[in-house]
């Protein structure tokens, strides 16, 4: 249990967590909210973050970048504790753990409505289907650099914009900003996450987007990150003011700063490593403030 504990990641699930958090802040703050639709959201996001663990294990073994000359936490295919076969069948089963939820959270969000529960399924399908290709099958997008383009879908316009319809079953550009935030703090952690990796995903083949700019730029490309969702966030509160409390996101600001700092300063992999799990933490108390500050 303790091992697949390990792969399942777990430090990565408040950052699952953040994106359908702002949503149902969001839909709270417009006077609509179900208990059932945010628990069978939160399942869903759940086993798709796992998913994407266990795919990420299964494809950087196969191809190359987790092996012995990598950095980071050891994982579990490539360290041999868990067998090609067994991840196999772990992956079929997360797949179909997050079509049974997400299917359930359609019926109790739109019921027969077909039109819309086919176009919420086809979103479903394809964010399984992001989940695996990231870093397994014959062409990983996240070996070409394309991984922050699909964080930033779909941890902020899908997922915080989708989370809002299930309750309201409308939607609202201004939420677009939030919604960004979230995508560019998710994006920061898997920058983070690159950044540490970079001399093992060099020798790998990975592409990532830190190997291709160099670590140098990619310190700047995080702050750039950083600023972005902070602003975003500013952006949103200013076009729709009701309360100093809607600034109360601020708070979150000197664990960005220690964020940067760390990027900055810490060369080693084994350094770095910490600061991943810190973004993710800081990104899911980012949310949980713009959240309260806008329901207070």
């Amino acid at each position: 249990m303790k091992i697949w504990l390990s792969a399942f990641r777990l430090r990565t699930l408040p950052l699952a967590l953040a994106s359908i958090g702002m949503g149902s802040f969001m839909a709270l703050s417009s006077g609509y909210f179900d208990w059932t639709i945010f628990i069978f959201c939160a399942m869903t996001t759940i086993f798709l973050q796992i998913l994407s663990n266990l795919a990420n294990d299964y494809g950087d073994t196969v191809n190359g970048a987790d092996s012995e000359v990598r950095e980071g936490p050891q994982r579990s295919v490539q360290s041999g504790v868990i067998s090609i076969m067994a991840m196999k069948k772990a992956i079929v089963i997360f797949i179909l753990l997050s079509l049974l939820s997400g299917i359930s959270l359609l019926y109790f969000s739109f019921g027969l409505d077909m039109k819309v529960f086919a176009f919420f399924l086809l979103l479903g399908v394809l964010a399984i289907l992001a989940a695996i290709a990231y870093t397994a099958g014959r062409r990983p997008y996240g070996y070409m650099g394309l991984g922050d383009l699909s964080v930033l879908i779909f941890f902020g316009a899908v997922g915080v914009l989708g989370t809002y319809y299930l309750y309201t079953q409308s939607f609202s550009t201004s939420l677009l900003l939030p919604a960004l935030s979230c995508g560019l703090f998710s994006v920061a952690v898997l920058n983070v996450n690159n950044i540490r990796d970079i001399e093992s995903d060099k020798k790998a083949g990975k592409y990532s987007i830190p190997v291709r700019i160099g670590r140098k730029a990619a310190v700047n490309y995080h702050i750039f990150l950083l600023v972005g969702g902070m602003l975003a966030a500013s952006g949103y509160v200013a076009l729709n003011f009701q309360s100093w409390y809607q600034f109360l996101f601020l708070l979150v600001t000197p664990l960005l700063i220690i964020n940067i700092k760390a990027v900055r300063s810490k060369g080693e992999a084994r350094a770095l490593d910490p600061y991943l799990k810190q973004m993710a933490i800081s990104t899911l108390i980012f949310v949980l403030l713009f959240g309260i500050g806008h329901i207070l």
